[in-house]
């Protein structure tokens, strides 16, 4: 599939200063940007700025706080100019996720304190395309945003929100700045970026809508497979993923997870949740693993780890796992990562783990 990127940066930026060159000769420090605090002056370089912070971020393999500069005007700097710094800070992110690893990450705190290349890249994108927005509003100029654009940014940051009629419109509702038929306005919002649970010796990375969409239609979801892979059954989960995501019931953190092997940065398997928790507090796994990739422990790393995370939660009791009986490298995959047999029935062998 074809990951955002920085082209994608790229396209948001250019839409982003043409528009504003319509308007550059006005004063911008006397105009508030739509519903923000900031004049739009101070809305365009809060932009630069995020594009710089995004930029060093991922360059610097930020672990646990933002790299510690900030982007500073020099006296005197006009309009132009200030466009200029976002057209320059936008092609340093964009060149920064274009040489960075598909399986590093750096330091942002929604809501699980890192990122990826593609997860920065869509930051810097939704910076640029709301803040232009904003800006417009008060400026009194048109701008409408590439919908690919605006279903990047829903696809990777917002896979909790159910699309709408428009991506443009759907985000901007998202965002608290407009109105979407039959849903109640926002106030308060987050964006997401998704989760990554370390094992020894593997990463489960969280697979985003797009990347769902992509492996259930035959494509590897912009991850690097192992020979065989991905198996079928994470074709599966990704299709229930998908599903999920446009039924606005789609919780990222009980969604599917790709295992990658952090020695080469391949992906062995898929594993992941078949949905959220009941109100009980019990939720059920599934795993598989490309047959290149089995007989090495693997699944039973990946299952313990995922496993630990889930447990570890308030909302999360009991953890199940199904099996069919015929399956016996699979049922002695739960044994190992601590699950008992529980039942039997038509579909297999149910196995449980549960908080102590």
């Amino acid at each position: 599939m074809r990951e955002t990127g920085g082209d994608q940066v790229t396209a948001a930026v250019a839409g982003c200063t043409a528009a504003l060159r319509t308007a550059v000769d006005r004063d911008w420090t006397g105009v508030r940007a739509g519903r923000l605090d900031w004049n739009c002056h101070e809305t365009a370089l809060h932009v630069a700025d995020d594009l710089l912070a995004y930029a060093a971020n991922l360059a610097g393999r930020a672990e646990d706080a933002w790299v510690p500069f900030e982007l500073r005007l020099d006296d005197g700097t006009d309009n132009s100019g200030l466009l200029h710094v976002v057209e320059t800070t936008g092609a340093l992110l964009a060149a920064t996720v274009r040489t960075t690893p598909r399986t590093a990450r750096g330091f942002h705190p929604y809501p699980f304190r890192s990122a990826d290349r593609a997860g920065f890249a869509a930051m810097g994108i939704a910076e640029v395309l709301l803040h232009t927005h904003d800006m417009a509003i008060g400026l009194e100029i048109p701008y409408r945003p590439a919908e690919e654009l605006a279903e990047t940014v829903l696809s990777h940051l917002f896979p909790h929100v159910q699309p709408g009629p428009t991506a443009w419109q759907t985000l901007l509702w998202a965002t608290g700045r407009g109105e979407l038929p039959g849903r109640a306005p926002v106030t308060d919002w987050q964006w997401s970026n998704n989760l990554v649970i370390p094992a020894d010796r593997l990463d489960l990375v969280g697979i985003r809508p797009a990347e769902a969409r992509d492996l259930r239609q035959g494509g590897d979801g912009g991850f690097e497979w192992i020979d065989g892979g991905p198996y079928e059954g994470t074709r599966d989960a990704a299709g229930f993923l998908l599903k999920a995501y446009e039924g606005g019931v789609h919780r990222p953190e009980f969604g599917v997870f790709a295992l990658v092997r952090r020695a080469d940065g391949r992906a062995v398997g898929g594993m992941g949740f078949h949905s959220a928790p009941d109100e009980e507090g019990r939720v059920e796994i599934g795993y598989d693993l490309a047959e290149a990739a089995r007989g090495n422990g693997y699944a039973t790393e990946a299952l313990r780890a995922l496993a630990d995370w889930a447990l570890a939660r308030d909302d999360v009791r009991t953890l199940f796992a199904t099996v069919e009986a015929a399956n016996t490298p699979s049922q002695a995959v739960v044994t190992r990562a601590g699950f008992t047999r529980v039942s039997e029935d038509e579909e297999g062998l149910a196995f449980a783990l549960r908080v102590e």
